[in-house]
């Protein structure tokens, strides 16, 4: 159990972290403490400990779940300040792509070609 709370710990410091880059807008840093946060949390699935419950103690039980609960906090958090950036990066992204097809049929329409761009 000590590792895992370990685990659980360092997952938890590490995610407060990726609410601070994302209040920042500090995308690289973000993914960066998500890609360490993967790792951590492959460790944990592969130490394969079942969850503590009430009868592992109950400090052990409730300090466990505290940490989770902080974890999904954090991500509940981390998802406000990132999905309105995915957002508008997919606006701009779906603006290239119809562009580029009108583009690409105004093109092959002058010419007398088809409408499918070559590669």
């Amino acid at each position: 159990m000590p590792a895992q709370l370990e685990r659980y710990q360092e997952i938890s410091a590490l995610s407060t972290r990726m609410v601070d880059a994302a209040r920042r807008g500090d995308w690289d840093g973000l993914i960066d403490l998500e890609r360490q946060v993967a790792v951590l949390r492959g460790r944990l699935v592969a130490e394969a400990a079942p969850l503590p419950d009430v009868a592992d103690g109950p400090f052990e039980f409730a300090r466990v779940r505290g940490l989770i609960q902080q974890i999904l906090d954090d991500d509940a958090e981390v998802r406000r300040h990132t999905e309105p950036w995915m957002e508008q990066i997919r606006q701009l992204l779906s603006g290239h792509v119809s562009g580029w097809r009108v583009s690409a049929g105004d093109a092959a329409a002058q010419s007398g070609g088809s409408r499918t761009p070559s590669r």
